[in-house]
């Protein structure tokens, strides 16, 4: 063992543990307003189910991941506060024919998700679309869903942050 583990354990998670722990937050985020769409269950409700029952719980001998919460709180109350104007994004986003009510719910719970950290979070947007994408493809192993994901992401990252591209 090396005389640097203990040291860091000190000093709160690695970069990389860090960066592990956002894609979680934004992943438990989709799974959430998933949730909430599905069920009677408040923001708190679910919020509070989620950091209490599944960051890092282990299921069937399976350990979930820990979750970044303040980014999962941040998301979450994003896109439930300005759900009308992220849900308006992603109706230009999308093709005249799909509006945001037609598409499939997960999809829908992403783009919300990921329109409250375009529209009020500090990351990238390249790091946001990255990182749904890679959401995205959790839930659609098959990938066409993947492209679809990037480009309507790609449009709401270039209305939401222009000066980023």
């Amino acid at each position: 063992m090396s005389d640097e583990t203990p040291s860091k354990k000190r000093n709160g998670p690695s970069r990389d543990e860090k960066r592990q722990m956002r894609s979680a937050a934004r992943l438990y985020a989709v799974q959430a307003l998933f949730q909430m769409e599905h069920s009677n269950q408040s923001l708190d409700e679910v919020r509070q189910e989620f950091e209490t029952h599944r960051f890092g719980a282990v299921y069937e001998g399976d350990e979930l991941a820990e979750g970044d919460p303040n980014l999962f709180r941040r998301t979450l109350e994003g896109a439930v506060e300005r759900q009308a104007l992220i849900d308006q994004m992603t109706d230009r986003a999308l093709v005249a024919k799909w509006p945001i009510d037609r598409i499939d719910p997960t999809l829908r719970a992403l783009f919300r998700a990921a329109g409250a950290e375009l529209v009020e979070g500090t990351a990238p947007p390249k790091v946001v679309i990255t990182e749904f994408v890679d959401v995205a493809r959790a839930f659609f192993p098959e990938g066409k869903e993947a492209k679809f994901v990037n480009a309507v992401l790609d449009h709401m990252a270039r209305e939401a942050k222009p000066e980023a591209f």
